[in-house]
């Protein structure tokens, strides 16, 4: 009898102890707060050259369904200049970067595309902590089949809503991609940033409960209370993993938030309470700090836009 309790007692322990930090969710509550947009433009045969210019301002989910191409690549280091593709192949171009696509006119290759807009541009932490680049073969992305299965079938012919349906599809592709990644960082040449942060299980905890409420006061301490660890080990773990203290990743966080909120025509001192700032002064401090500006020379340069 005693050895069946002290079973039970242990059994209930482990149990407890892998239920106490059940998984959280790591990318509605960004998702949600810097949105992302994306526009289907294209479904089908490419032949020739096929050229996507920085200039545009967009990133774009390019999806080869079948056939060769070869991409070409201009003026970012460490991204291959020349590629070859001869499977079904995502590229995923989180921030805008000149690329050229090469197809033989007699053996055009089948693709879907969409443009990317990350709100908050270069401040938003996911576009942020994402390569310039990234190309998988679909095969290697688990759960990204079901989706695609969709989005074809929605774009190879022309029926009422089929653009809103497609980007809506797109969308899903794009959050299916991004769990992907969030699982294998290293396998995707993720660098220290916000998606490795969420791959932590313990950093991801903090992560979520900050982005849940940005203005609320954010101290090493609950930060580390959130994650389940010391200050001195999440000081230590987060600076590892992220790239950057704790204190620059909320301030930087904040500022960006303020920028969204100025390009809405919200006033500063709406935005300074709902940030966690006493008064418009400290944020305009804060921004000005970061970003080398006030938000008002920064609106009025057209930097907003």
């Amino acid at each position: 009898m005693a050895y069946h309790w002290d079973h039970f007692i242990q059994s209930s322990y482990h149990f407890v102890q892998m239920n106490a930090h059940p998984p959280v969710d790591r990318l509605s509550v960004l998702l949600e707060r810097f949105r992302v947009r994306v526009k289907f433009f294209h479904s089908g045969v490419l032949c020739g050259l096929q050229k996507y210019d920085c200039s545009s301002g967009h990133g774009f989910l390019h999806v080869l369904r079948r056939g060769r191409m070869e991409v070409t690549h201009y003026g970012v280091a460490g991204i291959p200049k020349k590629l070859i593709l001869d499977e079904p192949t995502v590229l995923f171009y989180p921030r805008p970067l000149t690329h050229h696509f090469h197809n033989p006119p007699q053996e055009g290759s089948d693709f879907t595309c969409a443009a990317l807009t990350f709100e908050g541009g270069a401040g938003n932490p996911i576009a942020r902590s994402l390569p310039a680049f990234i190309r998988l073969p679909l095969a290697a992305v688990e759960g990204l089949e079901p989706a695609l299965k969709l989005l074809f079938a929605e774009t190879d012919r022309v029926r009422c809503g089929q653009r809103v349906l497609a980007d809506r599809l797109f969308e899903v592709v794009l959050i299916q991609l991004l769990r992907w990644l969030l699982d294998h960082p290293e396998e995707a040449g993720i660098q220290p940033g916000l998606i490795t942060g969420l791959s932590d299980s313990r950093l991801a905890r903090a992560l979520v409960m900050f982005h849940e409420a940005p203005g609320e006061t954010w101290t090493l301490e609950r930060l580390a209370d959130c994650a389940g660890m010391s200050r001195t080990s999440f000081a230590t773990v987060f600076k590892q993993v992220m790239g950057q203290t704790p204190a620059d990743y909320v301030m930087s966080c904040r500022i960006t938030l303020a920028q969204m909120g100025l390009r809405e025509g919200r006033p500063i001192k709406l935005l300074a309470e709902q940030l966690g700032y006493a008064n418009p002064p400290a944020l305009s401090r804060a921004f000005t700090a970061k970003m080398g500006v006030s938000p008002r020379e920064w609106l009025s340069k057209g930097q907003g836009y």
